[in-house]
């Protein structure tokens, strides 16, 4: 689990991105450092509202590049003007905000309380259906804090579930390590009857089912697809982090798959369903990981085209088998991370860009900035509905939209049918930006 650091500068919406980040990094086992110098990443959230500011930003990010291990920019100036980040020689990762939390997992499995029960977070329910996972992974802490898997039974898992959705919850957040060895413990593969049973309960709501290492699911990939293709309260979405196209480096790194184990995977979901998002994860610049093993993990991220993809440059944690390899130098972690980036925008963006046009149905599941909402659509991509409040669309809603335009990572949508009529009265709410700066 890494110690992290967040600046945040300029106004209320960076804030407030901010505020998110930290959540989803708490949720996930990450705890604050006293200060950059003792985290093992700093993130930089940052503003561009004027030249000088600009310069502010270049700056701080070459002093927090200087004395924190690892350096992450998001922010307005990071996605306007991300090229004078390199242009100042500064070492960090250029992310979008909402790209960050998986980004500093670093390819580790989030972190479950051993009393992690589960939570409503306006129209979204948490529910994490086991703690801990049957990996050895040589790169990751988070098996020091949460052991060898536990899953409670499939009947209490449900429970949970119905008890959210009688709370309101119109999403549901299946969550552990890795959901895709729920049971293992008990010498069952028990995810896709929980799934099933999950869809069956009373209700009008979506069901997404967290992060499952290809090792864990190929076993019953076949079974789980058609579940999903059978229950349209599940998102046709899966996130199998495969983190590298090369099987010498998934053996150095003790992951439990091969890259064949991962297109089966992919085949086979994409045999059963019409469209449906892939989720993966890559580790770039793994210490055993050469130009050639770079290049396969190029090539399959080319190959499968996954619609949402976390690049990360691989850190040491302490007291795991990685931190003892011989690393590889930070301008080889830089450039292939570059590289897979720059792809990784080409492919995302293709997908998006594929979807303008089109009318899809979708789940309103939380505020965005200003007067904006965000929404998901039956394959979990992440669709932005602006001035919300004058077209009567809120939170909990199940919407209509035509997609009219996007932004790579997220696509723009106008309403064509909405959940409720406008009510009289509404106004539109001031969210002028504020110009001060903070850390959080």
């Amino acid at each position: 689990m890494a110690t992290y650091h967040i600046e945040t500068y300029g106004c209320s919406s960076n804030r407030g991105e901010s505020r998110e980040i930290e959540r989803a990094l708490r949720d996930g086992g990450h705890r604050p450092a006293d200060g950059p110098d003792d985290a093992d990443v700093a993130i930089l959230n940052t503003c561009t509202v004027v030249e000088k500011t600009e310069r502010n930003m270049l700056r701080r990010a070459e002093e927090l590049a200087e004395t924190t291990a690892e350096l992450v920019v998001t922010g307005c100036m990071a996605l306007a003007q991300g090229d004078l980040f390199d242009e100042a020689d500064v070492d960090a990762e250029i992310l979008h905000w909402d790209e960050v939390p998986e980004y500093v997992l670093n390819g580790e499995c989030p972190t479950v309380t051993p009393d992690a029960e589960p939570v409503l977070d306006g129209v979204v329910g948490i529910l994490p259906i086991a703690r801990g996972c049957m990996s050895n992974c040589s790169y990751c802490i988070t098996k020091f804090a949460t052991g060898r898997v536990d899953s409670p039974s499939v009947e209490e898992n449900v429970e949970k579930a119905r008890a959210l959705v009688h709370a309101g919850a119109k999403e549901i957040r299946v969550t552990g390590q890795d959901t895709g060895v729920y049971g293992w413990d008990d010498g069952e593969r028990k995810l896709p009857e929980l799934l099933d049973r999950i869809c069956d309960i009373d209700g009008d709501f979506r069901v997404r089912l967290g992060m499952a290492n290809p090792g864990g699911i190929h076993g019953i990939h076949e079974e789980l697809a058609d579940v999903f293709a059978a229950n349209e309260e599940l998102y046709d979405f899966i996130h199998a982090p495969v983190q590298s196209g090369s099987d010498d480096v998934l053996a150095d790194m003790r992951r439990q798959h091969r890259v064949d184990k991962f297109r089966e995977i992919v085949a086979t979901f994409d045999d059963r369903l019409d469209h449906w998002t892939l989720s993966t994860d890559f580790i770039v610049g793994f210490p055993t990981e050469d130009e050639a093993d770079h290049e396969l993990s190029m090539d399959l991220l080319a190959e499968v085209r996954p619609e949402k993809i976390n690049v990360t440059r691989f850190s040491k944690r302490p007291g795991t088998d990685a931190a003892d390899m011989k690393g590889l130098g930070g301008t080889v972690k830089k450039e292939r991370s570059k590289a897979m980036s720059e792809l990784k925008m080409e492919v995302v963006g293709e997908a998006y860009e594929s979807m303008v046009g089109e009318t899809f149905e979708a789940l309103v599941v939380e505020e965005g900035t200003g007067d904006s909402v965000k929404c998901r659509d039956g394959a979990y991509r992440q669709i932005i509905v602006q001035n919300a409040a004058e077209r009567g669309v809120e939170v909990g809603d199940f919407v209509t939209v035509e997609v009219t335009g996007h932004n790579t990572v997220y696509a723009f949508g106008d309403p064509v049918v909405t959940g409720r009529d406008p009510v009289d009265g509404d106004v539109e709410r001031d969210d002028r930006p504020e110009s001060t700066a903070s850390s959080a």
